[in-house]
């Protein structure tokens, strides 16, 4: 699969985006040197991701709040449910777990949910960073719980809304 690469800087740090050929989006990485920089058939040609590169920056200025890009994120079948749920988990809100397994009809798949959420390629755009622990904690995320919280922050900001989290744990 040919694959083509770009940094981007975020108020976050740098990110990797990776899109095919077709311009679905495939990966997006927090780290400059993270996973993407090692998938086989890497090219890197930073106009082919102008368009996540735009609606990232709206994204973080608050004027983007769901993305319209194809996305391409390879995944078993299970994965790619919890990926879908994700995406309709409305800007500055938040889920639980056990919610997030409920919705997708494997109510006692919590942790399977879990796992899909930690192994999605494409966060923000699917946003996993939505869900947080039952009792209103941060808990995992591939790109740090400060991302985490700051993502929910920068949201909820937007959306008019209280951020309400145990940021203790």
């Amino acid at each position: 699969m040919n694959l083509f690469t770009a940094d981007i800087e975020t108020p976050l740090g740098t990110f990797v985006g990776a899109v095919d050929a077709a311009g679905a989006v495939v990966a997006l990485d927090f780290e400059r040197d993270g996973r993407i920089a090692r998938l086989p058939g890497t090219r890197v040609e930073p106009a082919r991701l102008a368009a996540l590169a735009e609606a990232l920056r709206a994204y973080f200025a608050g004027t983007l709040r769901a993305f319209e890009l194809p996305l391409a994120a390879p995944g078993t079948p299970f994965q790619q449910r919890v990926w879908r749920e994700l995406v309709r988990i409305p800007y500055g809100e938040t889920l639980g777990y056990a919610e997030l397994a409920r919705r997708i009809e494997s109510p006692r798949a919590v942790r399977a949910v879990g796992r899909a959420n930690a192994t999605n390629p494409i966060p923000i755009l699917v946003p996993c960073h939505r869900v947080i622990g039952a009792d209103g904690s941060l808990t995992g995320f591939a790109g740090g719980l400060e991302r985490k919280r700051a993502l929910l922050e920068l949201e909820a900001r937007h959306a008019g809304r209280a951020l309400q989290l145990d940021l203790v744990r």
